[in-house]
């Protein structure tokens, strides 16, 4: 059965649409021509069609059922071809043959509801655990989530929607086995790892002192460096303590002269030549030799190590990952600076006068300092460089045990949801299997039936109720008989034995197309297709019909919709359409007795308002008595209305009311003014609805006449009021005598 129906963007339907929901078994829609009822029939007939893709029909229990439409496309596509397509029915079974085929389609009923109310229970459960599932993933977000995003997002990355976090809660859940930290544990040891990614530092140059504190150490800088003593003039030059003098003056001495370089007399002779070098003999240049390379490998050595000590000192000073103590490691180096200078103007003084005894700085305590703190901060270099060589395992390894406190915190949540889904997930298991069951035995059961009718079907049948009914209602000069060429096709004959349906009227093919359609409904064209269930929907089936046609009409479906709400026979559900006020009231009638069928019944009007088309629902209640009620049903129901509307409703009640059953005329109401004032809107009013109801205005000129439309109700309720009819007016209006 058709639960809903929802239909837009297509004819009179915008692209808000309309939707006409909680059908019942059986639904009564009355709409005007042109309002979009044979929309509403065509897209039920061919759901497929693309034209209607904004258009959805939705099914109870999901079971999609076979729709018959009756309408102006069903007449086109059935009759003017020369020949109709035959209609099977039970025609040849036996007492014995229906009964079991009664029995047998009375157990697919109770299999089916069987099914149905398995499918629905279904359908209940899957809804409770989508929506557990939904409300679960909800408070992961907002309970864990949001919690520790600030701490912990870094863990989160790849999981940062409701989704997919909630699936990693459930999966952690169950494979973590890391160790259960602490949360301050976890927020400390995440500033490092989950900080700027660290980069390996390359270990500090470790300087050689060795060298240094040997020269530093060395005797010689003791020693006082002299000549010869058993020389004649050593004892002149050691009393007057000119040894260092003498020795920077010899080297000014020339070979082929013998000026005094001091006193520049020719005093020098080869003899004093010869004691000089005797005095300043080979120990002694050996001794200075080596005072000079030692100062020059010193001073050499020392500006190297400076240097590589100020190196490390500018490489560390702004770098944020130094693991050197770099204030310390500066004290120590500007006091190196210093000795290395002292020293150096003591090594420069011993080699202008070796004979001095000189005590140079030791810099081997501030340089050991200095080792010591490159030491440590290769130390902490080192194990830098350890946790950056791991850093993608110890990263996975906080992430892992973030998400065990995770998990645990949140431990009693999950459990209770896990059972809880697990719960319902058994029960949809199990109703599934019991639905799929249901869906097995009810093919079967109808494969039986299927096969069962098979044997007993005719096309005969129809053609004897169809003419039958021709018969009994007076169509005498025509009847349907099996075609020549093809025994399950009907034609159309007259009594001579001419084919009839070039000649048939509008009205006489509408009738016998109905009839056609009635049969096709308790039949089928195909065979196999007889005993499945189906719905009806019925479109305006007495146009171009005689009025006497109209009680026959309606008399034949009333027999349908007692079947349907007997549960008797395949069709499950009606829907009719009509325009017709006076068809409406007799098809929808219900005896008051009838409670179930009150309950089973659903009504509807179809309005269209600025060319746009909307149901309105008006439940168990019929809002059609007669078309005289209608009318002024239309005119209490004025703001659902266009204006033409309004028009041509006021038109109908003044003609029914006054002129047809009063008699009144034009100019008798227009009297019943007694100022010129009054005459002139009354006759304004009846020239307006008259102009209303045969011209369709176009979109301005009926905006203008929104300010003007109240004015004119208040004359059309004068003119009842002027002539002494205000009672009938108030009881129409349903409005409460004062």
């Amino acid at each position: 059965m058709i639960q809903e129906i929802s239909i837009k963007s297509i004819a009179t339907y915008d692209e808000v649409g309309t939707t006409l929901n909680n059908l019942k078994k059986i639904n009564f829609m009355y709409g005007a021509n042109g309002s979009g009822k044979t929309t509403l029939s065509n897209f039920i007939a061919n759901q497929t069609d693309t034209k209607f893709n904004h258009c959805s029909l939705v099914w109870q229990g999901g079971q999609v059922l076979n729709t018959v439409v009756y309408n102006k496309e069903f007449r086109d596509n059935n009759f003017g071809k020369g020949s109709i397509e035959g209609v099977f029915t039970l025609g040849q079974a036996t007492d014995e043959d229906l009964k079991v085929i009664s029995e047998k389609q009375d157990n697919l009923k109770t299999i089916k509801s069987e099914g149905i109310t398995k499918k629905e229970t279904l359908d209940k459960q899957e809804k409770t655990l989508k929506n557990q599932i939904e409300s679960f993933k909800d408070t992961c977000w907002k309970d864990v989530y949001k919690k520790y995003e600030y701490d912990f997002k870094e863990a989160f990355v790849g999981s940062m929607q409701k989704q997919s976090f909630k699936e990693k809660v459930l999966k952690q859940f169950i494979e973590n086995n890391s160790e259960l930290l602490t949360a301050e544990e976890l927020k400390e040891t995440s500033k490092t790892i989950f900080g700027t990614t660290p980069q390996p530092i390359v270990l500090l140059n470790r300087i050689n002192i060795d060298t240094i504190s040997d020269i530093e150490d060395n005797e010689i800088w003791d020693t006082k460096i002299i000549g010869k003593a058993d020389v004649n003039i050593s004892k002149l030059i050691q009393k007057l303590n000119l040894n260092d003098w003498v020795h920077r003056g010899k080297s000014y001495l020339q070979d082929d002269d013998n000026v005094c370089p001091f006193c520049q007399q020719e005093t020098i002779t080869v003899d004093f030549k010869q004691e000089l070098e005797s005095y300043f003999d080979k120990s002694f240049l050996e001794a200075t030799q080596q005072i000079s390379s030692l100062t020059e490998s010193y001073n050499s050595q020392s500006d190297n190590i400076f240097h590589q000590l100020e190196q490390i000192e500018t490489a560390n000073r702004n770098n944020p990952d130094t693991k050197l103590d770099v204030d310390k490691f500066s004290a120590y180096l500007k006091t190196i600076s210093s000795q290395f200078s002292s020293n150096k103007v003591l090594l420069t003084n011993k080699i202008k006068e070796p004979s001095r005894s000189i005590e140079l700085v030791s810099t081997k305590e501030q340089l050991v300092n200095i080792l010591k703190i490159i030491d440590e901060a290769n130390v902490e270099i080192k194990k830098h460089n350890i946790l950056v060589d791991n850093y993608q395992q110890e990263k996975i390894k906080l992430i892992s045990s973030i998400w065990k406190y995770i998990v645990e915190e949140y431990k009693s949540n999950i459990e209770s949801y896990n059972k809880s889904v697990d719960g319902l997930q058994k029960g949809i298991d199990k109703l599934t299997n019991e639905h799929k069951t249901k869906q097995g035995e009810w093919t079967t059961l109808n494969q039986e039936i299927k096969e069962l009718t098979k044997n007993v079907t005719s096309v005969q049948p129809t053609v004897d109720e169809i003419n039958k009914v021709l018969k009994y209602y007076g169509f005498l000069n025509f009847e349907i008989v099996p075609s020549t060429t093809d025994l399950n096709q009907y034609q159309i004959k007259r009594e001579d034995g001419s084919l009839a349906e070039s000649t048939l009227s509008e009205g006489e093919i509408t009738f016998i197309t109905f009839l056609y359609f009635l049969q096709l409904a308790k039949g089928a064209t195909n065979k196999d297709k007889i005993s499945e269930e189906r719905i009806l929907v019925i479109d305006d089936p007495i146009s171009s019909l005689d009025s006497n046609i109209l009680f026959v009409v309606s008399t034949l479906i009333k027999d349908i919709i007692e079947n349907i709400k007997k549960d008797k026979g395949n069709i499950k559900q009606l829907i009719v359409l009509t325009h017709n006020v006076y068809f409406h009231k007799e098809v929808s009638f219900i005896n008051s007795r009838d409670t179930q069928g009150r309950n089973d019944t659903y009504f509807w009007i179809l309005r269209k308002k600025n060319k746009i088309s909307t149901f309105h629902a008006y439940e168990k209640n019929n809002p059609i008595q007669t078309s005289y009620q209608l009318l002024w049903q239309e005119l209490k129901d004025k703001e659902k209305n266009s204006m033409v509307t309004i028009q041509n409703t006021m038109r109908r009640i003044i003609e029914n009311y006054f002129k047809i059953l009063g008699n009144y005329k034009d100019d008798t109401l227009v009297q019943k003014f007694t100022s010129q004032e009054e005459q002139v809107i009354c006759k304004s009013l009846i020239s307006w609805i008259n102009d209303g109801s045969h011209n369709i205005a176009d979109d301005l000129y009926i905006e203008l006449q929104e300010d003007s439309i109240e004015k004119y109700l208040e004359v059309f309720k004068n003119i009842f009021i002027f002539t002494k009819h205000e009672g009938h007016y108030n009881m129409m209006m349903d409005i409460e005598n004062e």
